[in-house]
């Protein structure tokens, strides 16, 4: 799976976590950039990425997360 297909099965699920369509999933993407990214909604889109990856993080995985770029490089090497 490359890059291009993680943004895509990504978008759709911030879209459905954050309950706004109107989100562009970016590399750059923080949760600072998000309305509603707080750590609740945060640990409810790992659960739902893992899921749809089939994927598990570590704590320590998530906690190093800076932007959607450092997320979609732990999905690769977890993939």
């Amino acid at each position: 799976m490359n890059d291009a297909d993680i943004y895509v099965k990504l978008t759709p699920i911030f879209h459905s976590v954050f309950d706004d369509e109107d989100i562009v999933v970016t590399p750059q993407l923080t949760a600072d950039d998000v309305n509603g990214w707080d750590s609740l909604t945060h640990i409810r889109l790992m659960l739902s990425v893992q899921k749809a990856f089939n994927v598990r993080f570590a704590a320590a995985d998530i906690v190093g997360l800076k932007n959607v770029e450092d997320l979609v490089r732990l999905i690769r090497e977890k993939a």
